[in-house]
């Protein structure tokens, strides 16, 4: 019988999926595939690997593990809109973790990440009128919305940021108690923040050859002075974080806060959820779905 994983986180791009990966594979015992991201029930490529590709990622862990993935693509609608029925088809019975993080911060957090790689060379106003994913990866009642209308209500787990970063022990409890982690988890404060988008510095052809490689970096430190070193790192960096325009962030908030108006009927809030108080609510305390009716 060939390993597969029993659970994944979906998302939120930019909201801490990284962090929570890499604190659940500290946990003995549960395991999560290399690469991170093997976004294969997304990516139309990725899945044209086959299923045998997919067993690969998993076939070297033990199965008395538990074992997981996290790919943020399988919450980009409606960039990949097959994900849903690829993942129903082949892991029915899997569990999904989904990390929530203020709409509007995740937003600017997406598109720093795409400026330093080079997608987006525009200011951030511009961005948000040209690349709709930037509005539509922050709707996270849709994004959510066909997980729970095709799989079982207790199948998917909300996480949110705020919470995970103000009690993250407990938020690790919660996690590990979803997807059926009999021991106690323990959160490991000397682990640092990963896939940050503090650095800020904008990808070019060869970035990884010039900047990354060890022998560039040894290069530049013994034969580039320290000034010039500094003065390029400035040219390629976002030198404040970017501000998004009173204007445009008034029609992002009336777009978000409908989105917010549909998840809290979801979780059945007894306030409902916007973007002035969804960072006190959402770390107050533990949110989950109303079970349905039986």
């Amino acid at each position: 019988m060939q390993n597969l994983p029993g659970f994944i986180i979906i998302g939120a791009m930019k909201s801490a999926t990284t962090t929570l990966q890499d604190q659940l594979v500290q946990q003995p015992g549960i395991f999560m595939s290399d690469p991170k991201e093997p976004n294969f029930f997304s990516d139309d490529e990725q899945f044209a690997k086959g299923m045998d590709w997919y067993h690969g990622l998993f076939d070297t862990f033990p199965e008395t593990g538990l074992l997981g993935e996290a790919s943020t693509h399988y919450t980009k609608l409606p960039t990949y809109p097959d994900t849903i029925s690829r993942i129903k088809a082949h892991l029915p019975d899997a569990r999904f973790i989904y990390v929530m993080r203020h709409p509007v911060d995740r937003l600017i957090s997406h598109y720093i990440h795409e400026w330093s790689m080079g997608v987006y060379s525009c200011d951030i106003d511009e961005a948000i009128e040209q690349y709709s994913e930037l509005v539509d990866y922050s709707r996270y009642a849709m994004q959510l919305e066909p997980y729970i209308e095709t799989f079982a209500h207790d199948q998917v787990l909300p996480v949110f940021f705020d919470r995970l970063i103000k009690h993250p022990q407990s938020e690790l409890e919660r996690v590990c108690e979803f997807i059926g982690y009999e021991n106690q988890p323990e959160w490991h404060q000397d682990l640092k923040a990963k896939n940050v988008s503090s650095k800020r510095i904008r990808r070019f052809p060869l970035y990884n050859l010039l900047i990354d490689s060890r022998l560039a970096t040894f290069l530049r430190r013994n034969l580039i002075p320290k000034q010039l070193r500094n003065a390029v790192k400035a040219r390629l960096r976002m030198q404040d974080r970017p501000v998004i325009s009173e204007s445009m962030l008034a029609e992002l908030e009336i777009r978000f806060n409908q989105d917010l108006v549909m998840l809290s009927q979801q979780l059945n809030l007894d306030k409902e959820l916007n973007c002035q108080n969804f960072k006190d609510v959402t770390s107050s305390e533990s949110l989950d779905w109303v079970r349905k009716n039986v």
